[in-house]
């Protein structure tokens, strides 16, 4: 069980930390979706110019959904924010961040056609449509971005996301079936979630994304929606089998709150166990947690053994407001755990 103490580092603009002990660089793998990864690129970026991130591609809501139906195409919302994250902290960076992270808003009493867009899923949308090929799309807007790393899709076909709920209603338990991952995301609320799925369940996994993973020196998964950002990579045949396989280390990464729409009632162990029961194969060397959502750390600990793993706890959350990861918190975290493997 460790602990991380160590001061936050003070980083130049649009500097890094140094490789832990030096040398080359670490390939490094994150994996998840939405703000979750978002996170974890931002901390990562500052620790390594090797770096992919593998997203997932179930997201039929908004914007990402429009254009999902009605161009055929993958969701491209989490790919956007994957780049975003891995913009510099430099003018051009920031501006370009902020470029395609815009929200068209139609002006009040006009249904438009471009309201709740953003620039960037029309963006990427674009160079798929000209190129043919998702992977070069992505390569490409992550150039003009100046990007520090590659964003890959988890899968080259858009993937439907599906679960069984459990609702306690007047008369008892009544069993529904929720599909999409907008719907799955808020599922929990008034429920429990006992079964979820990815539709066609053969789809094939990126090629370019398994090969990252058995190359890299480590993978990162999570933070993120657990049922519907973090499970689904696992979900994946071919993507579980390659991080089941990979010689990379493994780290998982706990949210910092365990209270969210999909897994009310739900404690850090219960998110632990729910990736053992998904992927039973899957082992984990780390296990990363804040340890203000952990209410049992001999427990935890004892599940996350379970798993193969030695957990830390570390402070990685933002000094205040929501519970989101800090980019320096949570980028001095991963030094250290690099450092020690």
């Amino acid at each position: 069980m460790g602990f991380l103490t160590g001061p936050i580092p003070i980083l130049p603009e649009g500097g890094s930390l140094r490789p832990p002990g030096g040398g080359k660089p670490p390939a490094v793998v994150a994996l998840g979706g939405g703000h979750g990864l978002s996170a974890s690129l931002s901390a990562l970026r500052l620790l390594t110019t090797d770096l992919t991130a593998v997203v997932t591609v179930a997201d039929n809501g908004g914007s990402s959904g429009r254009l999902r139906e009605e161009l055929d195409v993958l969701p491209p919302g989490d790919l956007r924010m994957a780049l975003s994250a891995l913009c510099d902290d430099t003018d051009w960076g920031r501006t370009w961040r902020d470029v395609m992270q815009h929200r068209f808003r139609s002006r009040p009493g006009v249904d438009g056609a471009l309201d709740n867009h953003a620039l960037g899923n029309l963006l990427i949308v674009t160079l798929w449509e000209l190129l043919g090929d998702p992977v070069a799309g992505l390569q490409w807007a992550g150039a003009l971005l100046g990007a520090r790393g590659q964003v890959l899709p988890m899968s080259t076909v858009p993937l439907t996301i599906e679960g069984d709920v459990l609702r306690l209603t007047g008369s008892g338990l009544r069993h529904e079936t929720v599909t999409g991952q907008a719907e799955l995301a808020v599922a929990g609320t008034h429920s429990n979630v006992v079964n979820v799925r990815l539709l066609p369940p053969d789809a094939p996994a990126c090629t370019e994304a398994v090969s990252a993973i058995r190359r890299a020196d480590w993978v990162i998964l999570g933070p993120g929606s657990w049922y519907t950002s973090v499970l689904p990579h696992l979900l994946l045949p071919e993507m579980r089998e390659a991080l089941c396989d990979t010689r990379a280390r493994r780290c998982l990464t706990m949210n910092l709150s365990n209270e969210t729409k999909e897994t009310s009632g739900m404690t850090a162990v219960d998110h632990l166990q729910v990736i053992r029961r998904y992927a039973p194969g899957f082992k984990v060397d780390v296990v990363l947690a804040d340890p203000a959502v952990v209410e049992d750390r001999g427990a935890f600990a004892a599940a996350a053994a379970e798993m193969g793993a030695r957990p830390v706890f570390g402070k990685v959350g933002a000094a205040a407001g929501r519970p989101i990861h800090d980019p320096l918190r949570l980028a001095a975290a991963y030094h250290d755990i690099f450092g020690e493997s």
